[in-house]
This record gives C-alpha cells, structure tokens and sequence, in this order.
C-alpha cells in the first residue's frame, strides 16, 4: 500500500517530503528520526496518524459539508463571529466518533510502541528498557501549513503530554483534531491568507521523555532579538518544558557560539560565551492520572543551572547538525527553533521537535533601522525588550481572556500574561506589556513574528499602568525594555545596506555595552576599535574587584551579604568577576568575529571605582582623579595588581577557552615606556603574551608623551589608537570635568590635530596599526574628514553615527582620488 493510502505511519517510513500527508511537525520528526539518529541526535520514537485519517474522519462523520455552512457566515473583523465560529467547528468534532477502521489502527500503533519500549527493539535511538504497559506519550497536533518559513502557527494547535492508555489516547488525538479550529488557529489563519478549510491536520503520537525528572527547554540557531546567526541560544528548566511557554518562570540561558563550536568537535573550545541563572520557582511533573501537575522547585535546585556546561554543548552541537541538514535540504540557511529534554531515569538527552524559526529566517538583512527617542524623564515601568522597535498607544488592561472583547486596534495591551487564546487581539495591538514572561513566553514569541514592541517580565504592569493612559513602549536600549508616560518624540532612520559605499577607511565601532552588540554587528564594520570594560564592570559585574578577591576579610558583615546576594553561585568570588567579565568582552567579540575587537583594559579612575559595590575601602581620595591612579599605573600597583591579573585571566578565557583569538588588547593612560614594559610583562606572566596565538597589543595615544616618544612607544607595541579626548585635554591644560574651561576643549584645535597628524605619520612609516576611538570624529565630520586626509588606518566611531559618518567619508576619499 502507498503512502498516501494509509491512516498510520511510523517515523522511520516519513520524512521532509511527506509535509502534506502528515503536517510539519510530524515531517521534521520523521525526518530526524530517519537521518539524524545515526549522527548521535537521539529522537524519541513514535508515529503519524496522517491526514487521510483526518478527511477520513470528516466524511465519515459528514463534518466536512457542516463546516462550509458554518464558515459561511463568519466574520474575520468581530471577535464575537470568530468565537461562536470556532465553538461550533469544534463542538461538530468533538460530538463525533471515530470510525471503527481507524480506531483500531490507533490502537495496534499503540501497543507496537508499547512493545518497542518493552523490549528495547527500535534501534537506531538507544533508550533502554521501559517497564509496564500504556507507555507514556506526547499527542502532538501536526498541521500541513505548520512550520513552515513564513509562517510556523507556534502553539497554535493543541499538544496533550504525558498520555496513558487506551481511551485517553484516543480522547486526545480527537481533541488535537478539533484544534484545527480552535479560534486563535482561525485568526491566524486570517492573517496568513490561508484557507479555512483547505488544510488537513495530522496527529503524532511520540513516547515521552521523562524530563520531569530532570530538565527540558528550547534551543534557537541564532539571537532570537536581532537575528545573530552565529551563536545558539539555549534555554533550560526544572521538569516539564511547558512552563517555558507560559511565562510562569525565568529559564536559564546559554549563548554557544557557532564558529569556534564547529572547531571544538575534538574539545578543542568550550565557547559558552554566557550563562544567566533563571527564576526557577515551579516545575511541571507527571501526573499521575495523566498530564501535568505542577509544584515547586526545591530552593537548592533554584540556585544551580538545570544543565552542565558538557550538556549545553551536546544540544549546541545537536542544534548545529539539525540546522546543517535542514539547510542543505533547502539549499539555503534554514535557522531552527528546537525543543529538546533530559531523561532523568536514564540520565540522557533527546531532541523532541524541530522547526524552521519563523522570525528572521524568510527576511535578508537589507535595511538597518535606527530609533532616536528624545527623552530626559525616566520611564515608569521596566521589563524584558523584546524585538527592537518602539510602539506607542493608549492601554487597555485585559485581566483575563474573557474580556478580549473590550481591546480595539492600535491600543496598548497590557496584561499579566498571554497564551495562543490571546492571538486575535496581540496582532492589532500598537505594544504589548505584561506582568510575567520571559524571552521565550508566550507573548515574546508572538510579538516577534508579529513585528510588535512587547515588554515582557514588568511584575506590576497592571498595577501601575491605568486603562486609557497614553504611553511610549520603547525596545532599543538592549535587554532593559522602558516604558514612558506619554507620547514621546522619536524618528526612524532607515538606510539601505546595499546602497552603503566601501571605504579605504577601516570604519570600525566603539561598544561598551555587550548587550547592544549582536545588532550593531549588522552595520557596516571592520570591527570593533574600542570595547570598554568599564560598562562591563558597572552593568554586569557591579563590585569591586578587590571586594571579591578579599572578600573572605571583609568585616562589615551588611556589605558582605550585599555580594553574596549577587555572587550565590559562586563559592570563590573571584571566579564570579572573570566568568561575567569575560562573557561581557565574548559578547562583543563573538558578535564580530573574525574581524578584530580591540578590548581596553580597566580606565576606571579612583572616584568612579569607589561607586562600585565594596570599592569605597579600597580607592584613594584623589583631588583629580581624572589625572591620578588610573590606567596602566594601576595593573602593576601592589594593590591593584590581583584585581588585574583577574581581568587578564578573564581575557584568557575569552581567548583560549570560547576561542576568540580576534580579541586585541588595548593598553590606556600609559605614561611612560617603562610602565608599557611592566604591564606587558605582568600580562605575560598571566598568560597574555604579545605575539602569542596573534595576540596584539597596542596603546593608547592619549598624553602627549605618546607623541612626544611615539618611536619608543611602538617599538614595544603593535600599534597606536588615538584617544581625542584626554590628548585634547592634555595638550590643551584642561580639567575634562569643568565646565568653566569646556569649551576650550575642541579636538579641532591646531596643536591637538598637529599631534594626531604626527602620530599617524609615524606608525604608517613604521607599518604598525593606527586608529582613533575618541569621540571627535563621531560629532565632528570635518575632523573626520581630517582623519582620511591623513590617511589614518581605522576610525572606530558611536554605533548611530557609523552610517552618516561612512555617508560622508566617502564623499571625501572621492575628492582625495580626484586630487590624486
């Protein structure tokens, strides 16, 4: 018998090719089941009740001619239609009883699984031996226009989990049947421009995996923010992967990168560039009468990560071979959107589902968007950004489903949380904002395809927002989502990328904030110039770094559990500030790679370390800071010297461990030739040779005895990168901090652009690396424009003036070529 004829088919006998008889999902299955359990991805077994089955069921029971009439008179624009619809489709099924034929199909298919897992005989996944009968299974929903690039119906259909028996079986297969109508599948639908009765559902009836025992999650093949191709995202939880979706909890959350996985097949890199401790407070398990019940998680099982680091990259390499096949399988990069769970009884990770992610796969990146939002007042509500847009509108709380009725198109939903029942009014929403969630909830992955700003995980949303207030939802400052009263200014620039000139120029970036890089990197770059820690040490890492390396002889005890609240997960503190340090500088270096990210070492100065949790006891009083203990005086201080020897073995470990070999070193407010000799031996001794595995280190220009003894300087560095500012406030006799001399300091004055000009002079002569990272040629074009004259190497300018400034520069190396 074809294919085509039968009701029942097993995974080994489906594959990518059979998406209209047994939907997408089961498609994907059999596929992997088929191709790549032979390659070590271990996919639970089971089968397809296809979508003859389906029609099979309709005529049968004559659905098939009721349904036309009910859809005759439904309107897509009232909630009220698209409700009694949906009501009426599924009520028709669900009052209807499977034919004889294939009920016993169903139920011989089941007990051949059941058999299977008995006896262990279903190679070529190795699950070992299941006692008992009435395996447990997974009743998944499986439609024909499922899954596909341009549209993936996420969470659409109905899934029953942890299925037992017979009748409960079958029960939950002619549910996933009615979902095919469920009203959020007909919205959808409507919105997709598919048609209502058009398409078939399959149901695949897959063995469970008893992740209640231990953790399950999802995996992307890429950012899901902005669309980084070159890292997985791994999430991961207590028990049942459910809770992920409904936003009840936080997952843990791992950022693998790809480039330097790929060369890891033999443990050379273990590149988990970062790891973020969820809020893991509840859990789903089995139940015992079936389905899923859920309890807490012990307090001790909350503060540990639900994978270890060699599990992270077992799924990240999984996730690596699924995409690589799907890929090659439509000749084209075919990103993926995985769900897979760890078998506590056999101590054993599978893959449960794959599909093509939906978001930023079917788009090429040919627009860069930038939003300037003109705002001084703070905002009134923060959470989690999602996407990176911004949305504005009045709100509307919606406390629960039942009164989706009331929302009207263009407002602001606001809501504790949302599920696929929510979908008909989150796409005619202005923003989203809700009280729970994270980036993987419910309402994340919606207002993602949806093109929506959502502000997810806010806690007090519906506390502190009023119906009918106008507010500004604002999803361009990174990870921190804000919320504004009112309707605040902003513009849209948009620029073709096609259309942006190549310069002889190296146009490379300044960054300090590792969580704005992902998206930077889709401007036109030759790197990063200038990666600052100081954002690093402020934003992520909070404390002091001689709090932590001292901080077992810390005496007030209130400071104390300040940082034990923020470091619980270490029991050495020290390792706290080298693993956050150098996921900050793999951030940023990961986003651009292979092109070199130049990292600078610490240039906080006394009075700004101070603010730091702890650093008070451990700074000076210094009466200009601005000119005192900062730079390369501090690395070889006594005092400070355990607190750099941290931050070296945190570049290490960027280095050696993640494999970012692109990172350069940068060494700022270097005073004399002897100092940049003792910080470069001091950088040996901890494992940062110059030379050593194309480690490059240069110096910073910014004194002007850099300039004075440039011909010393570089024979003991690879290179110079100009620091504007304090070489304008040096040469000029300034105090940076005063606002009685500022505007005297100008990087356009001729004794400033006299020094810049001989410095670039003397590293082309000596064929070494010439940059600037100062602020002059992000504000001032015509000192940009003075930079190309001199032929410098590389300017490395602000994120939002990369485009205008490379607009301009071309302009003027057309000119210079014209001269020529």
């Amino acid at each position: 018998m074809k294919k085509s004829q039968k009701n029942i088919l097993w995974f080994k006998d489906i594959g990518y090719k059979d998406i209209l008889l047994i939907g997408g999902k089961n498609a994907s299955l059999g596929e992997m089941f088929r191709q790549l359990n032979k390659k070590g991805v271990n996919i639970p077994d089971g089968f397809a009740i296809t979508t003859k089955a389906y029609w099979y069921f309709l005529k049968v029971n004559k659905i098939d001619k009721t349904l036309k009439e009910v859809f005759k008179t439904f309107n897509p624009k009232s909630i009220k239609s698209l409700q009694k619809t949906g009501r009426q489709a599924r009520s028709l099924i669900l009052k209807s009883k499977f034919p004889k034929k294939l009920e016993k199909e169903i139920i011989k298919a089941y007990r051949i699984l059941e058999k299977k897992y008995q006896t262990g005989r279903f190679a070529p996944c190795n699950y070992g031996v299941i006692k008992g009968k009435n395996p447990e299974v997974a009743v998944r929903s499986s439609g024909v226009c499922e899954d596909m690039p341009e549209a993936s119906f996420a969470g659409q259909f109905e899934t029953f989990l942890n299925v037992k028996g017979v009748n409960n079986l079958l029960k939950a297969v002619k549910k996933c049947v009615a979902s095919s109508f469920n009203d959020r599948v007909i919205a959808y639908r409507e919105e997709k421009g598919f048609s209502q009765l058009k398409f078939a559902l399959s149901v695949g009836i897959q063995k469970m995996v008893r992740s209640d025992q231990a953790s399950s999650g999802i995996m992307f093949t890429l950012d899901t923010e902005t669309g980084f191709p070159n890292v997985i995202l791994v999430n991961s939880i207590w028990g049942v992967g459910e809770m992920i979706v409904q936003g009840k909890i936080t997952p843990d959350e791992f950022f693998v990168f790809k480039p330097t996985l790929r060369q890891a097949q033999g443990k050379l890199y273990k590149p988990i560039i970062i790891k973020n401790l969820g809020r893991k407070a509840k859990k789903y398990i089995f139940a015992k009468e079936g389905g899923l019940k859920e309890i807490n998680v012990p307090k001790k099982d909350q503060i540990k990560f639900s994978l270890t680091d060699e599990e992270v990259l077992t799924l990240a390499r999984w996730a690596l071979i699924i995409e690589d096949h799907y890929s090659k399988l439509v000749k084209k990069w075919m990103p993926q959107d995985i769900e897979w769970a760890k078998d506590g009884k056999l101590n054993q990770l599978f893959i449960t589902q794959a599909r093509p992610e939906t978001v930023h796969a079917p788009k090429e990146a040919k627009f860069y968007e930038e939003y300037e939002l003109k705002v001084t007042k703070k905002p009134i509500l923060t959470g989690i950004a999602i996407g990176n847009k911004i949305g504005q509108g009045r709100t509307k709380i919606i406390p629960d489903i039942s009164k989706i009725r009331l929302f009207q198109r263009g407002e602001v939903l606001v809501t504790k949380m949302t599920d696929p029942d929510w979908l008909p009014i989150m796409r005619i929403a202005s923003a989203i904002v809700t009280n729970e969630g994270s980036k993987l909830c419910h309402a994340a992955i919606v207002s993602r395809e949806l093109g929506i700003p959502c502000i997810v995980g806010t806690e007090k949303a519906t506390q502190v927002l009023k119906t009918g207030k106008d507010v500004t939802v604002d999803c361009t400052s990174g990870l921190e989502g804000k919320i504004f009263s009112g309707k605040v200014a902003f513009k849209i620039k948009r620029y073709n990328l096609k259309k942006i000139p190549k310069l002889k120029t190296k146009v490379m970036m300044n960054l300090g904030t590792p969580d704005i890089a992902f998206k930077a990197s889709f401007l036109p770059n030759k790197g990063v110039g200038l990666a600052r820690i100081e954002f690093i040490l402020a934003d992520k890492i909070k404390i002091h770094p001689l709090a932590l390396y001292h901080f077992k002889k810390i005496k007030d005890q209130k400071l104390k559990r300040k940082i034990e609240k923020i470091t619980f997960q270490y029991k050495d503190k020290k390792d706290y500030f080298v693993e956050k340090l150098a996921e900050g500088i793999s951030q940023i270096a990961a986003a651009f790679f292979p092109k070199p990210v130049i990292v600078r070492l610490s240039d906080f100065k006394s009075n700004e370390y101070a603010q730091l949790i702890g650093g008070e006891p451990f700074e000076p009083k210094e009466a200009n800071p601005m000119l005192g203990w900062r730079g390369a005086s501090r690395y070889y201080d006594e005092k400070f010297k355990p607190a750099f020897q941290m931050e070296c073995q945190a570049l290490k470990r960027a280095r050696e461990v993640f494999g970012l070999k692109n990172i350069w070193v940068m060494i700022p407010f270097c005073r004399t030739v002897e100092e940049g000799k003792k910080v470069l031996a001091l950088m040996a001794k901890n494992g940062l040779e110059k030379g050593k595995d194309n480690l490059k280190v240069i110096v910073m220009c910014e004194i002007p005895s850099n300039v004075v003894l440039v011909d010393q300087f570089l024979k003991i560095f690879d290179g110079m990168s100009i620091g504007s500012n304090d070489l304008t406030q040096l040469t000029l006799g300034l105090d940076r901090d005063s606002a009685l001399v500022a505007p005297v300091g100008d990087e356009r004055n001729e004794a400033v652009k006299k020094l810049v000009k001989e410095v670039i002079h003397e590293c082309k002569k000596r064929k070494k690396y010439v940059g600037i990272c100062g602020e002059a040629p992000s504000i001032f074009s015509e000192f940009a424009e003075f930079l190309v004259e001199q032929g410098i190497e590389s300017m490395s300018l602000n994120p939002d003036t990369v485009i205008p400034t490379t607009l301009k520069l071309a302009k003027k190396e057309k000119q210079l070529k014209r001269r020529k």
